[in-house]
């Protein structure tokens, strides 16, 4: 049973900085993709940031420059550093892993990143 678990959200001010986790446990493949989905209310689900097992990258265009995506495979976690935030990243930030012949797709529960002063 694959389990994602976020960690690392919270209030912050505008400009501040938060780093979140996403911890996995299970059956994680050698090749797969691991990302961060956020989804503000009323507003669909989307793609913030994503880095496959060979450790390529890529970005929303709406935090290029403010936010890196890293993980550590050693330990089956990535991270999400966001610099630089603004008030329009408020939203759950979801952890996601894609693996397998088919595609499969795991979540994690959420973590709610909220930006105001």
């Amino acid at each position: 049973q694959v389990q994602l678990v976020e960690s690392g959200g919270g209030l912050v001010q505008p400009g501040g900085s938060l780093r979140l986790s996403c911890a996995t446990s299970g059956k994680i493949e050698s090749i797969n993709v691991m990302g961060w989905y956020r989804q503000a209310p009323g507003k669909e689900r989307e793609l913030v940031a994503r880095i496959t097992s060979g450790g390529s990258t890529n970005y929303a265009d709406s935090v290029k420059g403010r936010f890196t995506i890293s993980r550590d495979r050693a330990k089956n976690t990535i991270y999400l550093q966001m610099n630089n935030l603004k008030a329009e990243d408020t939203a759950v930030y979801y952890c996601n892993l894609v693996q397998g012949r088919y595609g499969m797709n795991y979540w994690g529960q959420g973590t709610q990143v909220t930006v105001s002063s």
